[in-house]
């Protein structure tokens, strides 16, 4: 029972992976407006910067373990 509820967390195909990074990247960009709205200027544009690189980044990794997988298996 206990591994039919864990391999709903799995991500086992791009599909999945990119409907995960576009709410990653929905919740970064509000994150970035929230930024901008309480640090008006430069620091607010450069944290509003960081939210959608973070997921650049992760989406780079999750993509990659996929490939990996693939190759492997």
């Amino acid at each position: 029972m206990f591994t039919r509820i864990s391999s709903l967390f799995v991500i086992k195909t791009k599909f999945e992976a990119f409907l995960v990074l576009y709410g990653l990247a929905t919740g970064a960009t509000e994150r970035g407006a929230h930024y901008l709205q309480q640090y008006p200027g430069t620091g607010g544009w450069l944290l509003f910067a960081a939210c959608p690189i973070a997921v650049f980044m992760a989406g780079a990794r999750i993509l990659d373990s996929i490939e990996r997988e693939r190759a492997e298996g």
